[in-house]
């Protein structure tokens, strides 16, 4: 997201009375994530479901307002360019409804994935490429996509890495350019690594978060957090594109688990998107979130540039973000940048550029003609000191009779 940097005021009353106007103006802008959810009163998406908890069904409300994220990813001035047309995004997660509206048409199924009964992958799907209903809410990074669910979960939201990597194989098999996975696994290192490169081996980039959007309760110690693994996966497989969140204050919630490993940031802290099913709204937040508005931006850069491979539509996501730490998504320049070199290497304007050696022959020649002015002038200055003594002698040798 980036910034403009005003100059620092004098103080004063009437710099104060500009600051305090400024500061209400930008705090109605972008509220904190507490604020947006207590204003807006979506419901919440979760991840998973409880055993025998009901399947999460339309939401009642809608958001009519354009959500802060597409001001943040500056998405009116991408989609000049691009609206992702003609790419298809895998969604291995929980499903995808294959009736949400803001998916109307562009949603292929397999196996029963065309049914969501927790939501997760539906909201992520919308986030992607869901359309505006009626002109109006949010929308999704690349709004023509196409959208291949794939079933990554059980049907409660609990998964498993084999169950992912399944999801990932056969989302490549499928023909998908990018693959989003929903979730974040501390164990399958092996497996999700393998199936990985089985789809980088298929020209299919995969997206995932760097860490849960929560962490699970320790069951040993009721009411405590499991502590943070050191890497998940599939986020830390090499050919993946490594996801964190940040909210409208452009910060973290203290409780989220570390960013180790991330190549991006994206918006992902309240969020808003579509449920399962109807044309009603819900309110997410979680890296699950951040990684779905990337694989939207992949989409746009893919179609922008359909003979671009999977690494290098990777590099351009990476190469081309607004610099920060890790560096923040930014569509728009992902889809317009040239950046010269292999994937993998250093973008060119990022590197320290050495001037080039001076050719030899035009030194030498200096060198030569300044010894032959430096040698005519000690013979003009000898010679200014001899002739005149040897005039005064008569040219006879010095002791001569």
């Amino acid at each position: 997201m980036r910034r403009a940097r005003c100059p620092r005021a004098s103080a004063g009353p009437g710099a104060a009375a500009v600051l305090a106007t400024l500061t209400a103006v930008l705090t109605t802008a972008l509220p904190t994530p507490a604020v947006a959810a207590d204003s807006v009163q979506l419901p919440v998406v979760r991840g998973s479901l409880a055993p025998g908890e009901p399947c999460v069904g339309a939401s009642g409300r809608k958001a009519e307002a354009e959500p802060w994220s597409a001001g943040a990813l500056g998405l009116g001035r991408a989609w000049t360019l691009e609206e992702g047309h003609g790419v298809t995004v895998a969604v291995v997660d929980t499903g995808v409804g294959a009736e949400v509206p803001a998916l109307a048409g562009r949603v292929r199924a397999l196996g029963g994935a065309g049914e969501d009964c927790v939501g997760h992958g539906s909201f992520a799907a919308g986030l992607i490429a869901g359309a505006r209903i009626d002109g109006v809410g949010p929308a999704g990074v690349a709004p023509r996509a196409a959208i291949l669910a794939v079933r990554g979960t059980d049907e409660r939201g609990t998964p498993t890495p084999g169950r992912v990597a399944a999801g990932i194989r056969a989302a490549a098999d499928e023909g998908a350019e990018v693959v989003y996975v929903g979730q974040a696994l501390a164990t399958g290192r092996k497996e999700l690594t393998e199936a990985v490169a089985y789809a980088a081996s298929r020209d299919a980039l995969v997206v995932a978060p760097v860490a849960p959007d929560a962490l699970a309760e320790d069951r040993d110690e009721p009411g405590g957090l499991a502590p943070a693994a050191p890497w998940y996966w599939p986020a830390s497989a090499p050919g993946v594109v490594a996801v964190t969140d940040f909210g409208p204050d452009g910060g973290r919630p203290a409780n989220a688990p570390g960013v180790r490993g991330a190549d991006l940031a994206a918006p992902g802290d309240a969020v808003v998107g579509n449920g399962p099913e109807g044309a009603g709204h819900y309110l997410g937040s979680g890296a699950s979130l951040a990684a779905a508005q990337v694989a939207g931006a992949a989409a746009l850069v893919r179609a922008q540039h359909p003979g671009m491979t999977a690494a290098e539509a990777a590099r351009q996501l990476t190469g081309a973000a607004y610099p920060a730490s890790p560096p923040r998504l930014d569509p728009y320049a992902a889809m317009t940048a040239v950046l010269t070199g292999d994937p993998g290497t250093v973008p060119e304007a990022a590197r320290a550029r050495m001037p080039a050696p001076e050719p030899e022959g035009p030194r030498h020649r200096a060198l030569l003609v300044a010894g032959i002015c430096g040698g005519l002038v000690l013979l003009l200055a000898g010679a200014a000191a001899v002739l005149p003594r040897g005039r005064a002698r008569g040219w006879r040798p010095a002791g001569g009779a």
